[in-house]
C-alpha cells in the first residue's frame, strides 16, 4: 500500500458525518474496505499458521477465523483454500486464537479478512517453516506482506483492531515522538487542512483502537497523528495533564497562516472512545457561528442534536461587525461544549430581543429559552458551565426590576432632579429609533464620508439629560424623514469612550453636524425639537453663503434663496463688501463659521456701480438684516471689526425688540445682563399693551433694560415666579421691574395706571431716584443643584470595581485571554496567541457585549449602577 486508500465520494463523507458509528457502520466502511480491493483487486488478509493437524470440523471455515463472504483468500505463495478437519489445536494456541475469532467480526467491519492457514496441511513453507511462526501473525494485500506481528502483541480484540488498522492507515496516521516532527507536520498542514492529535499511553489500548476507527472514517478529511511519548504531551503546553491517560486535540490548521504560530487546538474533555470521537470532529466541523434569522425556538443546530446547549448573540444591522467579532470570541471559548449563534433584531421580529442581549437553548425538549441582559463575554461562559447561574441571574433581575420599581413609586415626589423624574416616569416607553444609525468605532469614519452632512449624537445610555434628549432626537428625525443629503446618526459613549475622546467629546449629550467628514460644528443650544430641527437645516446652507449676482442677493433677502431654506421664515444677514473690503469680509466670514447652524448669512461683493448699497443707503463694508421675508431690512455699517465683535453683534441684532420669554429663549436675554421689565399676561397681551411696550423698546437705541412679556397659558412656569415675587397673586395683567444681576428688588407697576409709554417712564424715573418701594427682594444665594454635581469617571472606575471600563482597543492592544478549561481541567487553547488569535483581539469589542445590549432598554443595568440619580 504506496499511498492512501481511494477517498470515499463527498456524498459518502457526508453521510458519514451525520450518522455515528453503530448499526450504519458497516455500510459506511465496507464502501471504503472497496478502496482495498481497488488498488490491489483484493482485500487485506489477516494470516495465522497453526501446526496442529487437528481441527474442528465446522463445516466451513468460519470456526477458523475466516469471515470472508467471498472464496477464500489467498496466502503468500498458497493457491489452496484452508482445509478444515475435525481435531482439536494446540494448547499453546489457543487464547490468541479465541481473541483472533473475536475480532473476525470487528475486522471485517473494514473489509479485512482473518484466516487461519493448517501448515501440515497446506504448501506455504514460506511462512510455516520459519522459527517461531506459530508466534507469528501477517498481514496481506493480495500476494504482498504488508506487516508481521508477534502474536503477544495482540492480546485481545482492541489490541488486534488497533494493530491492524495502524498498519492499513501508515498514510492516515502519522507517528510523531518529538515536538519538532509534530510541528513540521502542522506546518505542512497550515492553511489546508486540520489534523486531529491523539495521545495514548501504549499502543493496543482500546483508546488506540477508538483513534484508529476515527482515522479510518475521517482519515481523508483530517490528518491523524499519534504519539504514546509522555513527554512531547507536556512540549505542547499540556504541562499538568496526567499521562496515564489518553488525550485527544483538535488542531485548526486550517485557519492558521503564520508558519511562526502553533495552530490552535482544542481539547476533546471526554475519555477517548469512538462515539466521543466521532462528536468531539462533528463538533469542530459545524460553523464556528451560525448566523439565524428566525424565531429561536425554530432553530436547530448540529450543538442541540449532540446534546449541548446553544447561546443566541442579539444584535443589529448598525453593530454587526463589532457583534460578529463577540459571538466569535464567545464561540472559541465556548467551543466543544457550546453553540453560538448571531441573530439579528432586524430581522426577527420579536418584543423579547429588544429587552434581551442574549438567549439561552438548552436540548431537552419541552424546556423554554432563557432570555437574559448580560454584561461580558464572562457571564456569558458561566452561564454555559454553571447551569445554576441561569436561574440566579433571571432572579436577579426580577428583584432589580421590583425594586427599582417600588423605590421609584415611593421617590418619584422627592426626585432631587426633574429631568431624572421625567425620564423615570416615561422609562416604559419606546423610542422609536428606526430612523437613527447607530454608529461604532469601525462604522463612524466611513459613515461620514457616504452622506453630504452627518448628524451625531454623543450621549450616554445611563444618563437622564442624554435619555431626554434622545426623545426629541427622534421627534427631529420625523421631521426630517426623507431629506436629502442629511443622516441622523447617534454613538453611546458608554460604549465607545475612545470614539467619543477622540471626537473631543467632553460632556454628555453633545451633537455634532459633520461635513463630509472633515470640518464639524458643534450644537450649543437649547435640546427642543424645534431648534434641533432648525440648526441641522440651518447647517445644511454654507454660512456665510456666497452670492455672485445681484438677483441672488435680491432673491437671498426675500427668503427666496437657497430654496432648500424658503419654507424657514427667520431672520437673514447679508454682508455687503467691496474689493478694498478684504478685511472686513474676512472677520465676516469667520464670524460665519463660528454662527453656522445658528443663522442665515450672505456675503456679496458689490462691483463699481454699487448698487445694493444705494438701495439700502449703505456703504460697504455694511450688514442687511432682513426681516418678515424682506419686508422690513436694516442696514447697519461695519467698522473694523473682528470675527468676535461681529459676532457679539449679530447675536444681538437677531434679539427681538419686544420679544415673548419662553423657557427657550431666556437665557440669551439673560446673558445681556440687563433689568427685565416684564408685562405678565394670562394669554396674549392686548394690541394697546403691545403698542406702547413696543414703543417704549425702540424708544433707544441701546436700551438699557430689557422689555418684554410671558404668556401664562404658553409658559406656566410664570405662575411660579409671580409667586415667588409676590405674596398673592397679583391681578392680570401685571408689568414687573426685577434685576436679577444687582440686588434682586422687585417693583409692580401700579395697577391703577394705564400701560403707556409716558406713564412707564415716569414710573421708571422714580425707581431710579429710589422714591419707590420695592415689592419683595430676591435672595442673593448663588442658584446651585440641591446636590453635588456626578463625577462620573470617578465612580466608573473606583465606585464600581466590578464593572470594567469600556476601553477601546487600539493597534498593539492584545489584553490576556484567559482561556477556559475544559472538564478535565485543561485549557482548551493551550499555545501563544497566533496571529489569527492577534487579529481577532486587536479592534475587538473586548468582553463587553456592548452593541448587542438593548442600550435604551428601561433595565439596562448600567443605568442601575447610578440608581442614586
Amino acid at each position: 500500500m504506496g499511498s492512501s486508500p481511494m477517498a470515499v465520494g463527498e456524498a459518502q463523507r457526508s453521510q458519514q458525518l451525520r450518522d455515528p458509528p453503530g448499526t450504519e457502520r458497516s455500510r459506511l466502511w465496507s464502501q471504503r474496505s472497496h478502496c482495498w480491493k481497488g488498488q490491489t483487486g483484493t482485500d487485506p488478509i489477516f494470516g495465522i499458521p497453526d501446526f496442529s493437524s487437528q481441527a474442528a470440523d465446522t463445516g466451513d471455515c468460519r470456526g477458523q477465523g475466516e469471515t470472508s463472504t467471498r472464496d477464500a483468500p489467498y496466502v503468500e505463495g498458497g493457491g489452496h483454500q484452508p482445509e478444515c478437519s475435525g481435531h482439536p489445536v494446540s494448547p499453546g494456541a489457543q487464547p490468541f486464537l479465541e481473541q483472533i475469532e473475536n475480532s473476525a467480526e470487528a475486522l471485517q467491519d473494514y473489509g479485512i479478512s482473518v484466516v487461519k492457514v493448517n501448515c501440515p496441511k497446506e504448501d506455504v513453507s514460506r511462512y510455516c517453516g520459519k522459527e517461531n511462526a506459530l508466534r507469528k501473525a501477517y498481514l496481506f494485500r493480495g500476494n504482498m506482506l504488508i506487516r508481521e506481528f508477534p502474536t503477544d502483541a495482540l492480546f485481545d480484540v482492541n489490541s488486534i483492531v488497533a494493530n491492524v488498522l495502524f498498519a492499513l492507515l501508515f498514510n492516515e496516521v502519522k507517528y510523531v515522538e518529538t515536538l519538532a516532527d509534530l510541528q513540521n507536520i502542522e506546518n505542512a498542514l497550515k492553511g489546508r487542512s486540520n489534523m486531529v492529535f491523539a495521545y495514548v499511553p501504549a499502543t493496543g489500548t482500546a483508546e488506540h483502537r477508538a483513534v484508529m476507527e476515527a482515522a479510518f472514517v475521517y482519515g481523508t478529511i483530517h490528518q491523524f497523528v499519534l504519539t504514546t511519548e509522555a513527554t512531547l504531551l507536556k512540549d505542547t503546553g499540556n504541562d499538568k495533564s496526567d499521562v496515564s491517560s489518553a488525550r485527544l486535540f483538535f488542531c485548526h490548521c486550517q485557519r492558521a497562516t503564520d508558519l511562526g504560530q502553533p495552530c490552535r487546538r482544542t481539547a476533546m474533555g471526554q475519555t477517548l472512545t469512538m462515539l466521543n470521537i466521532h462528536r468531539h470532529l462533528k463538533l469542530m466541523g459545524a460553523p464556528l457561528v451560525t448566523e439565524v434569522a428566525e424565531d429561536p425556538e425554530k432553530v436547530s443546530t448540529v450543538h442541540l442534536q449532540l446534546g449541548l446547549p446553544l447561546v443566541f448573540i442579539f444584535s443589529q444591522k448598525e453593530t454587526y461587525e463589532a457583534d460578529r467579532r463577540t459571538a466569535e470570541f464567545v464561540a472559541w471559548q465556548l467551543l466543544g461544549k457550546a453553540g453560538v449563534a448571531l441573530l439579528s433584531r432586524d430581522l426577527v421580529d420579536l418584543n423579547v430581543l429588544l429587552r434581551s442581549n442574549v438567549a439561552l437553548k438548552t436540548p431537552e425538549e419541552g424546556v423554554p429559552i432563557k432570555y437574559l441582559v448580560l454584561e461580558d463575554t464572562d457571564e456569558v461562559i458561566t452561564l454555559v458551565e454553571d447551569k445554576n447561574k441561569v436561574e440566579q441571574i433571571q432572579e436577579d433581575e426580577e428583584e432589580d426590576e421590583e425594586d427599582e420599581d417600588e423605590k421609584e413609586n415611593n421617590n418619584q415626589d422627592i426626585q432631587d432632579d426633574q429631568v431624572v423624574e421625567a425620564v423615570s416616569r416615561d422609562k416604559k416607553r419606546e423610542l422609536p429609533l428606526e430612523q437613527i444609525l447607530v454608529l461604532t468605532e469601525e462604522t463612524f469614519h466611513s459613515a461620514l464620508l457616504e452622506t453630504a452632512r452627518t448628524v451625531v449624537l454623543f450621549y450616554a445610555s445611563w444618563e437622564a439629560v442624554s435619555l431626554a434628549v434622545l426623545r426629541s432626537y427622534t421627534e427631529v428625525a420625523d421631521h426630517l424623514k426623507g431629506t436629502q443629503g442629511v443622516l441622523l446618526s447617534r454613538v453611546n459613549c458608554w460604549d465607545w469612550p475612545g470614539l467619543c475622546t477622540k471626537e473631543n467629546v467632553t460632556q454628555f449629550p453633545t451633537i455634532k453636524i459633520y461635513e463630509k467628514g472633515e470640518r464639524s460644528v458643534m450644537y450649543n443650544g437649547m435640546w427642543g425639537t424645534e431648534e434641533l430641527t432648525s440648526f441641522i437645516m440651518l447647517s445644511r446652507v454654507s454660512c456665510p453663503l456666497k452670492l455672485a449676482t445681484i438677483d441672488e442677493a435680491e432673491g437671498y433677502l426675500r427668503g427666496e434663496f437657497p430654496s432648500e431654506l424658503s419654507s424657514y421664515h427667520h431672520t437673514l444677514l447679508l454682508g455687503v463688501f467691496s474689493t478694498a473690503t478684504s478685511e472686513a469680509s474676512e472677520a465676516f466670514e469667520e464670524a460665519g463659521n463660528i454662527l453656522s447652524g445658528h443663522v442665515t448669512m450672505g456675503m456679496y461683493f458689490e462691483d463699481d456701480g454699487l448698487t445694493l448699497s444705494r438701495r439700502y443707503a449703505v456703504s460697504p463694508p455694511a450688514l442687511l438684516l432682513a426681516r418678515s421675508r424682506g419686508q422690513s431690512v436694516e442696514g447697519i455699517a461695519l467698522s473694523k471689526q473682528s470675527a468676535q465683535d461681529v459676532v457679539r453683534m449679530i447675536r444681538y441684532k437677531l434679539l427681538d425688540v419686544f420679544p415673548e420669554i419662553t423657557v427657550q429663549n431666556l437665557p440669551r436675554y439673560l446673558q445681556l445682563r440687563k433689568p427685565f421689565l416684564i408685562l405678565f399676561s394670562d394669554g396674549d397681551i392686548g394690541q394697546m399693551e403691545s403698542k406702547e411696550m413696543l414703543k417704549l423698546a425702540k424708544g433707544r437705541p441701546q436700551p438699557a433694560f430689557v422689555a418684554c412679556w410671558l404668556n401664562l397659558k404658553k409658559t406656566p412656569v410664570g405662575r411660579g415666579i409671580l409667586k415667588v415675587y409676590f405674596a398673592t397673586m397679583p391681578s392680570l395683567p401685571v408689568l414687573i421691574w426685577v434685576n436679577l444681576h444687582a440686588g434682586g428688588q422687585v417693583f409692580k407697576f401700579p395697577s391703577e395706571q394705564s400701560i403707556t409709554e409716558m406713564n412707564i417712564l415716569s414710573w421708571l424715573e422714580k425707581l431710579k431716584a429710589g422714591l419707590e418701594i420695592p415689592s419683595s427682594t430676591l435672595s442673593d444665594e448663588d442658584w446651585k443643584p440641591p446636590l453635588p454635581a456626578y463625577d462620573f469617571l470617578q465612580m466608573m472606575e473606583t465606585a464600581v470595581p466590578e464593572l470594567p471600563l469600556h476601553t477601546s482597543h487600539r493597534p498593539g492592544d492584545t489584553p490576556e485571554q484567559h482561556l477556559p478549561e475544559s472538564p478535565g481541567g485543561d485549557t482548551a487553547v493551550r499555545e501563544e496567541p497566533s496571529q489569527e488569535t492577534k487579529a481577532e483581539k486587536v479592534g475587538s469589542p473586548g468582553r463587553d457585549l456592548r452593541g448587542t445590549a438593548p442600550r435604551l432598554a428601561a433595565r439596562e443595568k448600567q443605568g442601575k449602577r447610578h440608581s442614586e440619580l
